[in-house]
């Protein structure tokens, strides 16, 4: 080639990046089929903000958590060495092809923090370690380190003879140690104390061998509770607990850890009492499964620590102060007040930690969080609170270029609230950072870079990319996002006449500020106002504890790889009987929980391979294929479907199956009929709970609470996980309840489910100590024609008045 003709070259070539490095901007997936995906191929871009969105179980979870996330965290598991491996939770790869272009992904999601008791918001961040800092430096008297402020480090300390070499010599010194901690003695950090009522853990007029536990889940033949105690030679199996001598009800309620045999295998005994509250009472109460958590509240009285006041901490920690506020004081505070106080502390020699103190507490107020405070227990705070808490450590991250992953950020937030959000979003991606963000709220799909639709149904119909390009492109595209994107609902022209009103005097559950009001009856109540302002203090704190009231609140749906619709709202059990009549054998055969497991995979499914420290492998039983249960259970039929079949059927197949024929079962059908109701149509009756995304558990958890007797239903942001075109058939579901002669009462951000009530409660006028008053009462109508609040301006604009 001529020099001539090289330089045309040089000028018509496309420019190259100035490194190779430059030209990785994009995160690629190639054939993802996890779960419901069905061979999905895109390219996301890098250092940008991507939307995902979709009706709930299009396949949107699956692509970002279960394909993306998950296989960066397993990519960056595989670095450590082996024996820190055999430590970690074991993750098998995604179903996919190639993945290119990965960075260390953070998930910040929407499960609860911690259960353990002493986790509080401020040791779920850094911000009690600083203060700790801070007053072991400035608290006057002085008391010792940052962990003599600490109510997880107790005090201890030891002395004794050791012996030493000394000048060719071996003598013998006295040496001694202590550890100065702020935890309370009394109640071990935990700020309360329990009183254990015995009646509840075994009924004394009965014997061991007669089963006298009435403890839940401790079975006469399990190793590790009951035969521990009856075989371990400290009390007779075979006398009544009323009969033991002294001795024998001492070792039996409080003995210390020994070893025992029973059947040749060594256990550990200790008394009832000491295993009671190791076994139960070192989690959070708020976390436990249902059934446990009701055992735990009949059997165990919790009352505030005497000693303490429940700050958790010693005498000598609450005594140092600093400018006659303790640390006790300092965590007790709103954060938005205790930020103010911070400000105001001018002392040079710890400057940059009052600096960054004060950061991350600002970090609170920005995102939406002012009103907490640092002595808040992690278990309590709903999915929203603790996601946003969960950003605070990110907001000041040093680190640049990572994946963060968000699952719909927006929970839990007023209008107002979502601007602060997205401005959050926004400062992480500016930061050099990708941000993928599943989310249904039309105001954060605005922010979007890039947006990515999934559908074009959900279940077996969606896993497929329906769209991708901008919001704009999305507006015009013929997909359910598109069609519903600016969707807005109209104010009713006329409101319900209420039947009666339910009364609340006085209320002063945490911010309340003594609270009249009269909640409607036979009518749809939507309580709002900004996060924080009181409502869940208000309806949950002095109506949702009545009789007669049937709550549906956020709490999590407890369940493993075995448990499934048709088990947890107890459809399992109408068909099961059907089946055994039909055939003229045992209910039980028609479980995978029972005698009709496959005896190869024992009813899971699948077969797990444990590989000590490299990652298990899950592969479908080769026997049942998949089925859980055994091959001549299989054999029985009903309505020409065998029990795995039928467990395969989508609810709204099952629905159609149930309700005619030689099929017909009445008590199936109007369980599943419900289940329909709340939108569960496209989800099959024998798909596993830990597959479910959040949205599609709240809502499973509604439809189990339907066929329940109650005039009065209390809901909690019953749109968490909607999609735009689902909150219509939700708004019929709200509205068919009340018709149906029910009071509807709904804790509520969303302006549909506003625009659609007949009466409206705002609290505020803001979040903490600034709330607890109500600011509005009255229909949507006339909130609209006020806007004095800030419920009211937002509303006003969503129905364009």
């Amino acid at each position: 080639m001529t020099p001539r003709a090289t330089k045309a070259a040089a000028k018509t070539a496309p420019a190259r990046p100035a490194y190779d490095a430059d030209s990785h901007d994009l995160i690629r997936v190639h054939g993802a089929r996890e779960n419901n995906l069905k061979d999905v191929s895109i390219e996301l871009p890098k250092r940008r903000l991507t939307v995902f969105t979709g009706v709930s179980g299009s396949g949107k979870s699956s692509l970002v958590f279960g394909t993306i996330a998950a296989e960066s965290q397993r990519l960056i598991n595989e670095t450590y060495s082996t024996f820190v491996q055999g430590f970690m939770p074991s993750q098998a790869r995604p179903e996919v092809d190639v993945l290119e272009g990965l960075t260390t992904a953070i998930i910040v999601g929407q499960e609860r923090m911690g259960s353990n008791p002493r986790s509080t918001v401020g040791t779920a961040t850094d911000a009690n370690a600083m203060l700790r800092i801070l007053y072991s430096r400035l608290g006057t008297p002085y008391v010792g380190s940052p962990q003599a402020f600490s109510f997880n480090v107790a005090s201890i300390s030891g002395a004794g003879a050791v012996k030493i070499e000394k000048h060719g010599q071996t003598v013998k010194e006295r040496r001694s140690f202590s550890i100065t901690g702020g935890m309370c003695p009394r109640c071990e950090g935990r700020g309360s104390v329990s009183d254990i009522d015995l009646t509840q853990l075994y009924d004394e007029n009965k014997s061991l061998s007669e089963g006298a536990f009435t403890i839940p889940g401790w079975k006469s033949d399990s190793f590790w509770t009951v035969r521990v105690y009856a075989e371990s030679g400290f009390v007779d199996p075979d006398k009544p607990i009323k009969k033991y001598t002294k001795k024998e009800l001492q070792d039996f309620l409080y003995k210390d850890a020994v070893k025992v045999k029973v059947d040749g295998v060594n256990l550990t005994y200790e008394g009832l009492i000491p295993k009671i509250q190791k076994s139960f009472l070192s989690k959070d109460v708020e976390s436990m499964q249902p059934h446990i958590r009701a055992f735990v509240e009949r059997a165990v009285t919790f009352t505030t620590c005497p000693e303490c006041e429940g700050t958790r901490l010693t005498p000598e920690a609450r005594a140092s102060k600093i400018k006659g506020i303790s640390i006790a004081d300092a965590c007790a505070m709103q954060i938005s007040d205790l930020a103010e106080w911070v400000r105001k502390l001018d002392e040079p020699s710890v400057a940059p930690l009052l600096s960054a103190l004060g950061e991350t507490l600002d970090s609170f107020v920005d995102i939406g969080l002012g009103y907490l405070s640092l002595e808040r227990p992690a278990g309590t705070l709903s999915g929203g609170e603790a996601q946003r808490t969960k950003m605070i450590r990110h907001l000041g991250s040093p680190l640049t270029d990572v994946t963060y992953v968000f699952d719909e950020p927006t929970i839990g937030l007023h209008p107002h609230d979502i601007q602060r959000m997205n401005e959050l979003l926004l400062q992480l991606r500016d930061k050099g950072n990708t941000v993928l963000v599943v989310e249904h709220k039309p105001e954060t799909i605005a922010i979007g870079d890039h947006v990515v639709d999934l559908g074009p149904g959900a279940g077996t119909a969606g896993g497929q990319v329906v769209f991708e390009g901008t919001v704009e492109g999305l507006r015009s595209a013929d997909t359910l996002t598109g069609r519903h994107l600016d969707d807005r609902a109209l104010l009713k022209p006329e409101v319900r006449t209420p039947s009666g009103q339910l009364e609340i005097r006085g209320a002063s559950t945490n911010n309340l500020q003594n609270v009249d009001v009269d909640i409607p009856l036979g009518a749809l109540v939507v309580v709002t106002g900004v996060a924080g302002s009181g409502k869940s203090s208000l309806i949950h704190g002095s109506v949702a504890k009545r009789e007669g009231v049937i709550s549906v609140d956020q709490g999590a749906i407890k369940g493993s790889r075995r448990s499934n619709p048709a088990t947890y709202t107890g459809l399992l059990e109408p068909i099961r009987k059907a089946f055994a009549k039909a055939n003229g054998v045992k209910p039980a055969l028609f479980s995978a929980n029972s005698e009709g497991a496959c005896p190869n995979c024992n009813g899971a499914g699948v077969i797990y391979t444990d590989l000590g420290i490299m990652a298990s492998i899950t592969t479908t039983c080769e026997v049942c294929e998949g089925k859980r249960f055994s091959a001549d259970v299989l054999e029985y039929t009903f309505g020409g479907k065998d029990i795995s079949e039928v467990l395969a059927l989508p609810v709204s197949e099952a629905l159609e199956f149930f309700a005619d024929g030689d099929a017909k079962t009445p008590a199936a059908h109007k369980i599943l009929q419900n289940l329909a109701d709340v939108g569960l149509g496209y989800i099959s009756l024998g798909q596993p709970l830990t597959t479910l995304s959040g949205g599609e558990r709240q809502r499973l958890k509604l439809a189990t609470h339907m066929s329940e007797k109650g005039g009065i239903y209390v809901l909690d942001e019953p749109t968490t996980g909607l999609h735009l075109a689902d909150v219509e058939q939700l708004l019929a579901l709200l509205d068919n309840l009340v018709d149906s002669g029910k009071s509807v009462i709904v804790i509520e951000h969303h302006q549909a489910v506003m625009a659609h009530a007949d009466w409206i409660i705002d609290l505020g006028p803001g979040p903490g100590h600034d709330g607890g008053h109500i600011v509005f009462e009255g229909t949507p109508s006339e909130l609209v024609k006020s806007r004095k609040t800030l419920t009211a301006k937002h509303l006003a604009d969503y129905v364009g008045s």
